[in-house]
């Protein structure tokens, strides 16, 4: 496999409407790498994650997962590498329990039935939802349901995780605890998101996207200690980053 585990070249898209999404969007993402992709609404970063797992096709450029390009023909064994975690879990989860929600792709992968089981105990336990095997996803919490969303993107076994807005809608506490649980991971992660708190913890490489285009693309620190570049993509500092600054007697 290519050392550069995810390699975006010259990505352009429409959508159907004409609305120019992406324009000349060129990256890599190498093993093991925690990197966020941050922007106002409607920068592209949503789109841009599409492209990732074969959702979206390429208007005009690039994806290549491994040595592997991304194109309809390929998409289903690209999302053996890359698993996605949608914004929006009920996007994910639509069986009668979270158990056949977290066995449902392993069984689309012709797995026999012990192999799956392993994969769901696996999954389930690696977040730490066991006790949620049995329960239907509609009475769970907003933060029960992202634990579970990212359970059945484990349970594929995936080299990549791809996430849109993890962070979303969840409590304090629930928050924090998906933090950790992220942090353990080995995957290479991609995550798009507003929660630059969040970026700070887990994503020592950014990427800064305003208008479909990539505009910044270094250290998280470096980004963030950017006030111009922050304002003109319409950002803001991270909290802790203002408390640190502030606490330190540096002017924020």
């Amino acid at each position: 496999m290519s050392h550069h585990i995810v390699h975006i070249e010259n990505l352009s898209y429409d959508y159907p409407d004409g609305t120019r999404a992406l324009q000349g969007v060129t990256f890599e993402v190498v093993h093991g790498e925690a990197v966020a992709i941050v922007g106002a609404n409607g920068a592209g970063k949503s789109t841009l994650l599409m492209h990732l797992n074969g959702t979206l096709p390429p208007g005009s450029g690039r994806v290549i997962i491994g040595d592997l390009p991304v194109t309809e023909k390929t998409a289903r064994d690209v999302r053996r590498t890359v698993g996605m975690v949608f914004s929006n879990p009920d996007d994910q989860l639509f069986m009668p329990t979270v158990g056949d929600d977290v066995a449902f792709g392993p069984l689309n992968l012709g797995l026999p039935p012990e192999d799956v089981a392993e994969r769901v105990r696996y999954a389930l336990e690696k977040v730490g939802a066991s006790h949620l095997a049995a329960r239907p996803p509609y009475r769970l919490s907003s933060g029960e349901k992202r634990l579970a969303a990212i359970a059945t993107v484990l349970a594929m076994a995936p080299s990549i995780l791809v996430m849109d807005e993890p962070s979303s809608h969840l409590d304090p506490w629930a928050r924090r605890r998906l933090i950790e649980l992220l942090g353990t991971f080995d995957h290479s992660k991609i995550i798009a998101t507003h929660d630059l708190d969040l970026v700070l913890d887990l994503c020592p490489r950014t990427i800064v996207m305003c208008g479909g285009r990539i505009v910044a693309d270094g250290k998280t620190e470096e980004i963030f200690g950017d006030d111009a570049l922050l304002h003109k993509c319409h950002l803001e500092k991270p909290l802790s980053w203002k408390t640190a600054k502030t606490g330190s007697g540096t002017e924020t």
